[in-house]
Formats: structure tokens, sequence, C-alpha cells
């Protein structure tokens, strides 16, 4: 859940900045020029949807790292992060991947997450929590989850599915937004300080939707982790 709270909030910051980005380039003038050309509209808002979703998958290992304090293991410290690493690469060569960086990250709860653009080049972090109050066998098995979303490809899965509904978001955002101008605001333009602010605050909570049905299908994935985890590699790889 870590790991997807974290790419939804950098998505909803990516597509913020994208929109004031197209309104300093222009864009939403050129869009208001041409009378909400809808087919122009829906390309721009198709590449800056998908350009947002893989912006945020490219950030999410330096984010992650950031935010948590994660501490990627380089030298084992002692006979713990050395079995830690172990048990990591003989998953990962079970799994058909490439080995991931593996890091700790320090909180008293017992956490655990994967996160990486690249099947062979992803990060898996363990909380001190994790480490200090599960046994290896347990320990084993949340590790056995954390590859099994990296080998299903789960963060490409779920920014296509996040660049699709940012499209969307982008797109009616505009339209509701120039519909909500004109009631709210009383004016006819698409290009003044009132359309902008009816645009990022309908974006927002279209946003905040499109996250719910984005973490619904990160619920299903998790049910599909677990149960690759449970056989010692990911589902489907066999």
């Amino acid at each position: 859940m870590k790991r997807i709270m974290l790419f939804l909030a950098t998505n909803i910051a990516v597509i913020l900045l994208l929109s004031i980005a197209m309104r300093l380039l222009g864009a939403d003038q050129y869009l208001a020029q041409q009378g909400y050309n809808y087919q122009a509209l829906l390309v721009f808002s198709a590449i800056f949807g998908m350009g947002g979703a893989f912006i945020s998958l490219g950030l999410s290992k330096w984010l992650a790292k950031r935010s948590t304090g994660a501490r990627v293991i380089e030298k084992p410290a002692g006979e713990t992060e050395a079995w830690l690493l172990r048990t990591v690469e003989r998953q990962a060569r079970q799994a058909g991947i490439g080995m991931p960086e593996v890091a700790i990250f320090p909180s008293p709860q017992p956490n655990a997450f994967a996160t990486g653009a690249k099947r062979d080049s992803a990060l898996v972090a363990v909380s001190e929590g994790l480490l200090q109050q599960m046994s290896r066998d347990e320990v084993e098995a949340v590790l056995a989850h954390e590859i099994s979303h990296i080998a299903n490809g789960d963060m490409v899965t779920l920014t296509l599915i996040q660049g699709v509904l940012n499209t969307f978001v982008i797109f009616l955002s505009r339209i509701i937004g120039g519909i909500v101008n004109r009631v709210v605001f009383r004016s006819n333009s698409n290009y003044g300080i009132g359309y902008f602010i009816s645009v990022i605050i309908t974006q927002i909570v279209l946003g905040i939707l499109a996250s719910v049905i984005v973490m619904w299908f990160s619920r299903y994935r998790e049910f599909r982790a677990d149960a690759g985890g449970a056989r010692g590699w990911p589902a489907g790889t066999r």
C-alpha cells in the first residue's frame, strides 16, 4: 500500500504541474482558440496524461528512498543483512528477473514494498520492524510477495491504467471546468483565471476519484501477488 500511495501522490502532483505548464505554454489558449476541438483536446490529454503517469513511475524508486529514508544494502552490515540479500537473490533468480536493490527503512511497524520501472532494476525494501518482529520464514514469505509484484509487472500495469485515467481526468476537467467557469464566474473565456481555477479544482476531484479505481485494481493485484508468494515464485511463471 505504501508504494501505491506514493505513486498516486506523485502522479497527482505531476499532473497538476503539467497542467500549469500547459497554461504557461499556451496549450489551453490554443484549445480555446480552436473552440474546444475535442479531438485536439483528447490528443493533448493523452500526451500529458500518459506522460504524467510514466514520469511518476520513473521517479518511484528515487521518491520511495527519499520519503522512507531507506538505506540500500551495498555491503551487508551483519548476518541478517547478508541473509536478506541471499534470499532476495534466490527468489529473483527463481522468478526470472534481475537482482533488485535491497533496502531497509527505519520504521517500527512491519512493512515492505517493491517499486521500480523495470523488472530487472527494481527496489525491494523492508522495515526494521519487519526484521525484528517476524521470523525468517515469515520475512521470506513477505519478500516472495514483493518479488511477485515485480515479476508480474504490477507497477507498469498500474502506470498504464493511471495513464488512461489521467487522460480522461485532464479531458473532462477542461470540459467541466469550462461549464463551472461560465456558471459560477459568469465568464465565457476559456483562458481566464476563473477557468484555470475551475479546471484545477475539478482535476483534483476527478484525480481523487480516479485514484479509487487504481487502488481497487491494486487490491486485485495484491491477491495475485499473495498467490505467487505462497508458491514461492510469482503467479503465471509456470
